[in-house]
């Protein structure tokens, strides 16, 4: 095996290693933060992050990847120190819209608890922007470790104070699950500030030249589709949930409980083998990105193999979802009532076919930002987002299918967006392979032609 391939393998391994236990974690904190609560706390919970995750998408969503590229590439020298200041100054504004935001989304939401979630939730966006830059500027070195250690870190302590708080405010409600929120906060706090310590410790020592950082333009030319890109999972969340929330009336459960479960519980059970191959998608990056520059015909090779191999690993854990859904209702989701865990088990089994489709098209839209495309991953996960909102709301409104209806459309929606983005690799692989033969070619054609040869 040539080290080129080991170094990708071990590294796709180690964020691999990193993801599955931060999820494993997150899965596993449901456990207690459901028994304290209950369905219509956790739905309050995850009502909030819409709003969290769509200014993430500005100030974070895309850099990692983006910065990865331009510093694999070898013509983003500095790139880290402008997206540094531009993104801490986009984070803080970030944070401000959050914590300014917090009444209007609990307005329009219905829910007044979410007001003081977003407050206490607010700080984080700055955090998580500087993280994302330290992140995104070591996976370019094929450092996969700051991002893995950084990781299982923000999700054990958001784990253990989150419980400890959530108990300790147990006996009201609002200030319980804002408290949670906080827990996140201080964790991404504790991750940003140490990953920064951290890349001021291992960054190169400046030449005896002056080097220049690239402009911020050079930057947003990666981040910016990429961060378009990312705006369409919590958009779309955002408009899931209040399209639920206020469709689903009929639920016997309450709509906020139903929600709950859906986003909170079997959602967070079928991004598992997604965090499993997110390894592959972001080691992909810096193994790809340079044979893009001179040999698309390998770069594609890699993409296939990326492809092939999040395949292989997707479809086993997808059935293990299908098989282990009634065990995992009773042992992670035991606090759930026995209709609350029916309509578990039922969500996750529908739900276990994006347990595939979500990997593909997360290593398929890292591949295509490796080759310089990160519009087409932009225009799939957007696709994604539309189909998703749209067909869910539909079900709501037209069909009893309830709340597997919008599982049925998060299904829909993922296979038609991987089924796109992986014609663009495709598309990407035979237009630009070999543009330069084929030019080459024509020309001697058209001059045979001119001298009059058969």
């Amino acid at each position: 095996m040539s080290k080129k391939k080991s170094g990708y393998i071990k590294g796709a391994l180690i964020i691999s290693i990193g993801g599955f236990l931060s999820k494993a974690m997150g899965a596993a904190y449901r456990i207690p933060l459901t028994n304290i609560l209950g369905g219509a706390g956790m739905g309050v919970y995850q009502m909030v992050y819409p709003l969290y995750c769509m200014l993430l998408t500005v100030s974070a969503s895309g850099i990692p990847s983006g910065i990865a590229r331009l510093t694999a590439s070898g013509k983003g020298e500095g790139a880290e120190k402008t997206a540094f200041a531009f993104y801490g100054v986009l984070g803080a504004l970030g944070s401000f819209l959050m914590f300014a935001l917090s009444d209007a989304l609990a307005a329009l939401q219905g829910e007044p608890s979410v007001a003081l979630c977003c407050k206490m939730l607010s700080p984080s966006v700055f955090f998580v922007s500087v993280l994302s830059v330290a992140r995104g500027y070591f996976q370019g070195r094929s450092n996969m470790y700051p991002t893995a250690v950084t990781e299982v870190a923000e999700q054990l302590l958001k784990v253990l104070l989150g419980c400890a708080l959530a108990w300790h405010f147990k006996d009201n409600f609002e200030l319980a699950v804002a408290s949670t929120l906080f827990a996140v906060t201080a964790s991404e706090a504790v991750c940003a500030l140490s990953a920064y310590a951290y890349y001021i410790k291992k960054r190169p020592r400046a030449p005896l030249y002056k080097v220049f950082p690239p402009p911020v333009f050079a930057v947003l030319k990666y981040t910016v589709p990429l961060a378009l890109s990312a705006a369409a999972v919590p958009l779309a969340g955002l408009a899931e949930s209040i399209a639920v929330v206020r469709l689903l009336k009929d639920a016997s459960l309450g709509s906020t409980a139903v929600y709950g479960i859906y986003s909170g519980c079997a959602v967070t059970i079928v991004n598992l083998p997604v965090s499993i191959t997110y390894g592959l998608a972001a080691s992909a990056i810096p193994k790809i990105a340079p044979l893009a520059e001179t040999d698309m015909r390998a770069a594609k090779e890699g993409a296939m193999k990326a492809l092939l191999l999040t395949f292989v690993i997707s479809l086993p854990a997808a059935v293990g979802l299908f098989v282990l859904a009634p065990i995992a209702a009773k042992t992670i989701f035991g606090a759930l009532s026995a209709g609350e865990r029916e309509i578990f088990i039922n969500l996750v089994r529908i739900m276990c076919i994006s347990a595939i489709t979500q990997p593909v098209l997360q290593t398929s839209c890292a591949c295509l930002t490796a080759f310089g495309r990160p519009l087409s991953a932009t225009l799939a996960n957007w696709l994604c987002a539309a189909l998703r909102v749209s067909l869910a709301a539909a079900a709501l409104r037209f069909t009893s299918l309830g709340i597997n209806g919008v599982a049925l459309a998060a299904n829909c929606a993922y296979f038609v967006a991987s089924l796109l983005s992986f014609c663009y690799i495709i598309k990407a692989g035979g237009t630009n392979e070999n543009n330069a033969d084929r030019f080459g070619n024509f020309k001697r054609r058209f001059n045979f032609a001119r001298k009059g040869g058969a």
